[in-house]
């Protein structure tokens, strides 16, 4: 009967995190359907946060909802530009895997999807690079200290330099993914860990089973997208 009780009074917040498991996968095999459970994650965590008084992660959820769109078109534009550039067919759907096709002599066309070729459609992983290390720092300090400030002083949220760290970083981690820049995934074990704390301590139980989740899974995509660096 307690058990019922919970899940009938959580239900949106489990909703959540289960969505928020498949957003990771999907970021993990760095699939594109990660953009559209990664929006509807975040509409479900504004309200969740709202109702714990974490409104910097709220504003967070805010932020990922605009960042998912972007990420969404700037992986499907890298992919059709370097479709474009290649001769290939430029992708028509941003869930659809393209097979690029070569002609071989007249009339004759050749199919190249076992070629590890057909790969360059796709918006490569980067390496950081010093000077966007430098630039992302700073910027990482600037929303820390005004986050930090604003909820000080404006709300009445009881860990504003908690809820300030997880969120500037989260912001910083996510423009990172977007770009797929390697490094990022070491901006997440961080965060994870400290919103596994936090949210703890806010009796958010579900969703500190997402993050403790979360933070196993980002050691799993720190080695799976090391695989797709260049030169590996």
């Amino acid at each position: 009967m307690y058990f019922s009780d919970w899940l009938s009074n959580n239900y949106i917040e489990i909703f959540g995190a289960v969505t928020g498991i498949l957003y990771v996968i999907f970021e993990i095999r760095q699939n594109l359907w990660l953009w559209p459970v990664g929006i509807i994650t975040s509409a479900v965590y504004i309200w969740v946060f709202f109702t714990g008084k974490l409104y910097a992660d709220m504003s967070l959820q805010g932020y990922y909802l605009v960042i998912s769109i972007l990420g969404w078109y700037w992986w499907v534009r890298g992919a059709g530009l370097r479709a474009q550039g290649s001769g290939q067919k430029k992708v028509s759907s941003p869930f659809e895997e393209p097979v690029p096709r070569q002609r071989e002599g007249k009339g004759d066309v050749k199919d190249m999807s076992n070629n590890p070729s057909s790969d360059s459609n796709k918006l490569n992983v980067s390496r950081l690079t010093f000077k966007t290390g430098i630039i992302l720092a700073i910027v990482f300090l600037i929303l820390y200290f005004i986050m930090w400030f604003a909820l000080d002083k404006l709300t009445d949220s009881p860990v504003p330099e908690w809820d300030s760290f997880i969120t500037s970083l989260s912001i910083i981690a996510t423009w990172m993914l977007a770009r797929k820049i390697y490094e990022h995934w070491f901006l997440w074990i961080v965060v994870n860990i400290a919103a596994s704390i936090l949210f703890f301590t806010r009796a958010l139980y579900p969703t500190v089973i997402l993050y403790i989740v979360y933070c196993a899974m980002s050691f799993v995509g720190l080695i799976e997208w090391k695989k797709s660096l260049p030169g590996k």
